[in-house]
């Protein structure tokens, strides 16, 4: 039976300039190869975005284990730093250089690819899905939640995930993501009274109101951590006034902040310590303040057990290594999987993620597609 070789169906995806949120290719190549080994497929358009499921097996029978991953990447940036073309997936001392190469094409291929080899040598009793988006680099409001919500309007199920994205720091097999930190962004608005700097008595300066707010959101401290989360963290982003004259006081002034909170917050929660602040610092100087929020993901935990510890034992036993349960990093689409299923993360070294010349150590597409075919092999056995 001939396998599906991921080194190559890697190179093929990143040929296929699929810089969020075009599809370029890359969707319609797996949808493809997988039709051609019994997955049923579906694509799913929304907002522009093109995402697939793909389902062998019956959902109505035994149990449904899929991955998630994202065919869409970031821009290439200054082209001419890079060493070989950006979608070229050019091979040299056994790296694969291209724009995706680590997050997340090779990833991608190497569960694609352990799922047709698996079901063809093995079919199991149950299911296996293949959910993959073009829009996890970008708003993310058309990918992986549109394909949970064709899901739902369907009546399709899955038990449990694997998400596909780099997690391990210098090594592969040492790091599987069991949650991540929510995140959030405040953009806070200060509103005073124009005038000339000569005569500041005239004009309302919303510049040292906003400064004394942002300094007491810079300095408190939100958490000192939690069982399974590092502290929650705020960052200061922005601060603007748009104002190139010097003689003016400014009329407006404007701050972003960043909030990466564990679980012991909601995002509603530290919604309203924010505007309570900005309420205290009106009250104080007279300047209206104004915060508007947008939330990209909550935290969220699935806790140590079945899940990750299947994962982890077929780490250690393929690469020696036991991995660490780990909450670190970013957001990722296992922030939406989780209101369906427990879902952990586990991919390659991260390193060179969205960088120049990022690129991959094709030994480890080999390794990564026999540690997806093991999981695969023993979630089925169990």
């Amino acid at each position: 039976m001939i396998q599906i070789d991921p080194v190559d169906l890697t190179a093929q995806l990143i040929r296929c300039p699929s810089v969020t949120p075009n599809e370029a290719g890359a969707i319609k190549l797996l949808e493809d190869v997988l039709s051609q080994h019994g997955f049923h497929c579906t694509r799913i358009s929304r907002g522009g975005v093109e995402n697939l499921f793909a389902r062998w097996g019956s959902s109505n029978k035994g149990p449904s284990f899929a991955f998630n991953g994202h065919t869409d990447v970031v821009p290439v940036g200054e082209l001419g730093k890079w060493t070989f073309d950006p979608f070229g997936a050019e091979i040299e001392n056994g790296f694969m250089y291209g724009r995706g190469a680590v997050d997340m094409k090779s990833a991608v291929a190497a569960f694609v690819a352990a799922a047709v080899d698996f079901v063809n040598e093995t079919p199991p009793e149950g299911s296996v899905v293949i959910t993959v988006t073009g829009d996890e680099e970008g708003d993310a409001d058309h990918g992986t939640v549109a394909i949970l919500d064709w899901m739902s309007e369907q009546g399709e199920r899955i038990d449990h995930c694997l998400v596909g994205e780099p997690t391990c720091p210098d090594r592969l097999g040492e790091m599987i993501k069991v949650g991540r930190r929510g995140s959030m962004t405040a953009m806070i608005s200060a509103i005073g009274v124009q005038g000339h700097s000569a005569y500041p008595h005239r004009a309302k300066n919303p510049l040292p109101a906003l400064a004394k707010l942002i300094d007491r959101l810079a300095n408190h401290e939100l958490d000192k951590g939690t069982e399974h989360f590092d502290p929650s963290t705020l960052a200061v982003t922005s601060i603007d006034t748009g104002n190139r004259a010097n003689n003016v006081i400014p009329a407006k002034a404007k701050a972003v902040v960043n909030i990466r909170f564990n679980d012991a917050f909601s995002s509603d929660e530290l919604g309203v310590w924010l505007q309570k602040e900005a309420e205290r610092i009106t009250a104080e100087t007279d300047i209206a303040m104004s915060v508007e929020i947008k939330v990209s993901g909550e935290s969220f935990l699935t806790p140590p057990g079945e899940l990750s510890s299947l994962v982890g034992r077929v780490i250690e036993d393929e690469l020696g290594i036991i991995p660490i349960m780990s909450t670190t990093g970013g957001t990722s689409d296992a922030r939406f999987v989780k209101t369906v299923c427990p879902v952990i993360e586990f991919g390659l070294v991260g390193k060179s993620m969205h960088s120049v010349d990022e690129r991959v150590d094709i030994s480890q597409i080999g390794q990564l597609k026999t540690i997806y075919k093991r999981v695969l092999r023993d979630y089925f056995a169990s």
